[in-house]
């Protein structure tokens, strides 16, 4: 039994207290492609050290590269080519029985050709997996927004310990990208009806894409009454367009980036309180990892200066997903008029 937080530069929340904790936490990094010195590598070795029959590494092969979830949605080649020859390095030094099953997966995987794409799967609380199609680089094809930010992950989290917040109302998502936290909240929080948008044709074609792939196509999700997809273009967008849609509720992540695009944005944002559902403007919430903070402010300036007030909101108490909040500045709000 371990009484200890492992910390490394890129999580510090995999906390592990015995053999299935380890097993858990690299198959939770694995899936979600983390850096590899966020693994609980030294945990590993202290259980190798006490049983030297190579049992927890098949289990983690299992959990890992042999797991359906893997062969049918695989992180990319090159990750899993860099995992494996990790584990077998790991594996060595310790002088553990042989373990032909760590051979074969690198063998297999040292024959397949890289692609542009990969997948990375979040596991949630329940068990659940959001699976995403992502590209293998963080700026493609002019965007980008065919990855996953850490705003979006902590957005995500938010939404899982406020399930009350969404639970039968009409979410409208601004700049979807791929669909983490809007995937996580028709999961977890019980929308009536919610509103995928993007502006970008690449991503958006990922974003429904990856709506397939989680079962998110109206007739396979009953929790969800109702899922679309929109390209909806900030500057272009009327209030009547908006009005039509219905929404009682506004969330956005990693969408103050660009200085450029802030008096836009604001522009939206204001037409989007403007709008009045059942008697009242929606409840509007952006989250935003700080990475500039000439811009951010900027951003916050914009609002005063069109009358937009806004509060601080507390985050998420649990962390779900692996990502290092200490370095990742980020803030989320409630926007009011």
């Amino acid at each position: 039994m371990y009484h200890s937080k492992y910390n490394t530069g890129d999580t510090n929340v995999t906390c592990v207290k015995n053999r299935a904790d380890v097993i858990y936490n690299f198959q939770k990094c694995f899936f979600a492609m983390r850096l590899l010195p966020s693994f609980p590598w030294h945990f590993l070795e202290k259980e190798l050290e006490n049983d030297r029959s190579s049992e927890i590494i098949l289990e983690i092969l299992k959990r890992t590269c042999l797991h359906p979830l893997c062969r049918k949605y695989p992180p990319s080649v090159r990750y899993r080519r860099l995992f494996l020859s990790q584990l077998i390095k790991i594996h060595e030094a310790s002088e553990s029985h042989p373990l032909d099953e760590l051979y074969d997966a690198l063998g297999k995987v040292l024959c397949v050709e890289e692609g542009k794409e990969c997948y990375k799967s979040y596991l949630l609380p329940g068990g659940e997996a959001v699976t995403l199609s992502e590209s293998v680089s963080v700026i493609s094809e002019g965007t980008t927004g065919l990855v996953t930010w850490e705003a979006g992950l902590y957005l995500a989290e938010w939404a899982v310990e406020n399930p009350h917040l969404f639970s039968a109302r009409t979410v409208l998502e601004l700049g979807s990208g791929v669909g983490l936290a809007g995937i996580t909240v028709c999961r977890c929080c019980s929308p009536s009806r919610y509103v995928f948008s993007d502006c970008h044709l690449s991503v958006l074609q990922r974003l429904r894409d990856n709506l397939l792939v989680n079962g998110l196509d109206n007739q396979c999700f009953p929790r969800v009454v109702w899922v679309s997809v929109e390209d909806l273009d900030w500057e272009l967008v009327t209030e009547e367009q908006l009005s039509v849609m219905g929404v009682n509720m506004v969330i956005a992540a990693d969408v103050v980036y660009d200085p450029d695009l802030t008096g836009c944005l604001v522009k939206l944002l204001s037409k989007i309180l403007r709008c009045s559902a059942n008697g009242r403007p929606p409840d509007v919430y952006i989250c935003s990892n700080i990475r500039n903070p000439d811009t951010y402010s900027s951003f916050k300036q914009h609002l005063a200066n069109a009358g937009i007030r806004h509060e601080v909101m507390d985050g998420p108490v649990t962390q779900i997903f692996h990502y290092n909040r200490l370095l990742a500045n980020i803030e989320l709000i409630q926007l009011y008029i």
